[in-house]
């Protein structure tokens, strides 16, 4: 098994190839070993789908259940685990960095930082607040030993505040903050992509929507890292459902048909 060391190297390193880095979001071991299994280069976590194996909806899983959930998935595969950290579990920039330092304890490889502030009648948080809290997560993540690589997230798309320079000027507040890695998530123009990217010199991350322009036409865009978020848990929840449904509703068991490529797959658990 790599170092954590060398896992974080590696991780920043997949964000300067000559194509987009492509990141599954794992929601147990056992999809983070699949991936790898796969041939993904690095997987994520999702907040989503993590909460879901619990029962819960987003935003419902507490601070130590993430740092269990990561180390779990660290150890369960020898490929860069980032973390979705959500919005660190803290508004203060001295608490964030603290549990900033604590998932770093846990042998990811980088995690994400929103700028959500889990407020419905303010739900971002100011500019100047956002960026403070980014340099404080930047230094507590580079201050480990092995170095994690920070994503820092705008997250104005996805809460109704649809503002193209408004983003653009938080990405380059982040950057100079210290991040390594920028993302806003729910950008699916190609234009506004392309405008992200021109505007700051770290790699951008696209959350793959439907209707998101391709891996081919993003990478021709600039865009360093291309991520599914919840999409793939929501695949496999799809198909539960539509199994399920077909055996309590019509006693018919077609569902088989679509249960082939999981024996395969089952040689990443070996």
């Amino acid at each position: 098994m790599s170092t954590q060391a060398e896992k974080c190297d590696r991780f920043l390193a997949l964000h300067r190839g000559d194509s987009p880095l492509l990141m599954a979001n794992a929601w147990d071991p056992g999809t983070a070993k699949l991936f790898e299994f796969l041939g993904f280069s690095a997987v994520a976590t999702t907040s989503a789908g993590h909460a879901a194996t619990l029962g819960r909806l987003d935003g419902g899983v507490t601070l130590d259940e993430i740092l269990e959930h990561a180390a779990a998935l660290a150890n369960a595969t020898d490929i860069p685990v980032s973390v979705d950290f959500e919005n660190g579990f803290a508004d203060d920039p001295d608490a964030l960095a603290a549990n900033v330092s604590r998932l770093a304890t846990t042998g990811v490889a980088g995690c994400s930082v929103e700028d959500f502030a889990r407020r419905d009648d303010d739900p971002i948080y100011p500019i100047d607040a956002a960026a403070a809290r980014v340099e404080a997560a930047a230094h507590a993540a580079h201050g480990t030993p092995a170095r994690l690589v920070l994503t820092a997230r705008a997250e104005n798309h996805l809460h109704g505040r649809p503002d193209l320079a408004d983003t653009i000027a938080r990405l380059q507040a982040y950057e100079a903050a210290g991040a390594d890695v920028l993302y806003a998530p729910g950008f699916q123009k190609i234009d506004d992509i392309r405008a992200l990217v021109a505007a700051v010199d770290l790699p951008v991350n696209v959350l793959a929507l439907p209707g998101t322009p391709t891996v081919p036409e993003l990478g021709a865009a600039g865009v360093g890292r291309i991520s599914v978020g919840s999409g793939f848990n929501l695949v496999a929840l799809g198909a539960i459902v539509d199994a399920a449904r077909e055996l309590l509703e019509q006693g018919t068991y077609g569902f088989w048909s679509v249960a082939g490529p999981a024996a395969s797959a089952r040689s990443a658990f070996r």
